[in-house]
């Protein structure tokens, strides 16, 4: 019979993946206003390990209270700067040895799968309804999107930033014996 674990269990297995994890993660979140977007984007960060998050344009902080209602406390476990213009993010996540690929419907975009995301990568969402900008998108290293088979054109951008997060980990963790 299968059973649940009990909290001391989850935490003895998360510090097992912790202890395998190398790779520095980072995100940019350019103009996401809606606050609990803004919330559960930081409360998949914290779960998945990221360092640092650059806000960008007119992206709401975190110190939200409808913010805070989702993201339950995790804005305290990741690093995180006050909104500045997007192209600027991404000269600060350069600056500290990140290679950066925007989340987003481009021509030229890759899927996320053939992205080479298992190294220090810093991921970048972009706003609910314009995405990210033509000036960000010119200052990445590269962009990449989300497959999709259903009959909807995207996702929410914190469901987004979720997928992308995960991808990044399981890149870096594909080759690793199962903890």
């Amino acid at each position: 019979m299968r059973r649940q674990l009990r909290p001391t269990d989850v935490k003895r297995l998360n510090r097992t993946w912790r202890r395998n994890t190398q790779n520095r993660l980072a995100m940019i979140i350019e103009s996401v206003t809606g606050p609990f977007n803004i919330g559960s984007i930081f409360r998949s960060a914290a779960a998945f390990g990221v360092d640092e998050i650059w806000l960008a344009g007119n992206a709401t902080p975190p110190t939200n209270p409808k913010a805070g209602k989702t993201a339950l406390g995790t804005e305290r476990l990741v690093k995180w700067h006050e909104p500045i213009p997007a192209t600027e993010a991404v000269k600060a996540a350069k600056a500290e040895g990140y290679t950066v690929h925007a989340i987003e419907l481009t021509a030229e975009a890759v899927p996320l799968h053939r992205a080479e995301l298992g190294r220090d990568v810093c991921l970048v969402v972009g706003s609910e309804d314009h995405g990210c900008s033509p000036a960000l998108l010119d200052a990445v290293d590269g962009v990449c999107y989300i497959p999709q088979v259903g009959r909807v054109g995207s996702f929410n951008v914190a469901v987004a930033a979720a997928i992308a997060l995960s991808e990044a980990r399981r890149q870096e963790w594909e080759n690793l014996l199962e903890p």
